[in-house]
């Protein structure tokens, strides 16, 4: 005889925005038998997003290579043997170029990256150009350019900026061993400095740098006990490149990424979780686990700053396969239809 489980069923102060989990309570969600996971996760993504909506954003690498940093991960980095090719800051007309084709493919955010450990104030004069360029074009705009100061965020902030992206990468404990060019504290001032300025903030982790179970869950931890929840939660799959130190490292399992997607949705309930790097190597089964879990927004266009990625192509005929409408999914269907009448 069929036996009805027993649903985790939360508390209704555990559905509701929270900044003080534990450790034992995220252990537990992780810990749900796979398919009470994605019922959760996804009944609790219905109940503030249509789950039949994914955001889509682009991301441009407006100077590339010969950063300061270690980061393990990453090609970029001068310390790093990966054969990248050094560039200059890209020049104004082609930021706007490549952002007009973005929009004209469907991106309602144009987001651009600069390897840099943290910019002066003559780098910031151009990029707040790009900003203003790419917003008159009717895009949400967003930059990743390392560490800030207080006075650097205001300024971003009276430009225009709409999000800044700087991820925690991984846990406080795991982190020594992939970064030791900038702290853990390092981070967390920018973000405050980025949330103080009245910007929404873009930050999340990736997954499948040789950590273990438990720091995903002190990563996951520590993005859902910020002040305020990320705007936007990128949650990215190790790509791995060769000249890296994480090169060769041991993949995560498909199903475990998957029940991080659904972790993050139940702790983060109202913010946009993207599903970022890594999809070249995820299988569109495996993908359309992450947007039935709760993953809402992904990255368009065949390149992230160096890394592959898939096609607006492949990534048409997923969403057509899977009924998803490309949209955003934080926008009244009043917005969306004025945003439309803009871009035509």
């Amino acid at each position: 005889m069929y036996n009805k489980p027993t649903l985790y069923k939360p508390t209704h102060a555990m559905t509701s925005l929270r900044h003080d989990w534990t450790l034992d309570e995220i252990t537990g969600l992780f810990e749900l038998p796979f398919n009470d996971l994605l019922f959760q996760a996804h009944s609790l993504h219905r109940e503030h997003f249509d789950p039949n909506q994914v955001q889509v954003s682009t991301l441009l690498s407006i100077k590339t290579g010969a950063c300061p940093e270690d980061c393990g991960y990453c090609s970029q980095s001068a310390r790093n043997t990966a054969d990248i090719e050094r560039e200059r800051l890209l020049p104004l007309h082609e930021v706007i170029e490549k952002a007009t084709i973005a929009r004209n493919n469907g991106a309602s955010r144009f987001c651009m990256g600069a390897a840099w450990r943290n910019p002066t104030d003559k780098n910031l004069d151009k990029v707040i150009e790009m900003i203003e360029a790419v917003n008159a074009l009717g895009l949400e705009t967003c930059v990743t350019l390392g560490m800030l100061t207080a006075h650097q965020s205001k300024r971003l902030k009276s430009a225009g900026l709409d999000y800044y992206n700087h991820n925690l990468d991984t846990s406080p404990e795991y982190y020594g061993d992939i970064i030791t060019t900038r702290t853990y504290q390092d981070r967390l001032d920018t973000l405050e400095h980025v949330r103080e300025a009245g910007i929404n903030v873009c930050c999340g982790g990736i997954i499948g740098m040789g950590e273990q179970d438990s720091d995903r869950i002190s990563l996951l931890q520590q993005l859902a006990n910020l002040p305020k929840h990320p705007e936007s939660v990128p949650i990215n799959m190790l790509v791995q490149v060769e000249g890296t130190p994480l090169h060769g490292v041991e993949e995560i399992d498909p199903l475990d990424f998957v029940k991080t997607i659904a972790v993050a949705r139940i702790l983060m309930p109202e913010s946009v979780v993207r599903l970022s790097a890594g999809r070249t190597e995820m299988s569109d089964e495996m993908q359309a686990l992450c947007f039935f879990a709760g993953a809402n927004s992904i990255f368009h266009g065949d390149k992230l700053l160096t890394t592959s990625n898939p096609d607006e192509n492949h990534d048409r005929i997923l969403f057509d396969k899977l009924g998803v409408n490309q949209t955003r999914p934080d926008l009244t269907a009043e917005a969306q239809s004025a945003q439309s009448a803009q871009s035509n």
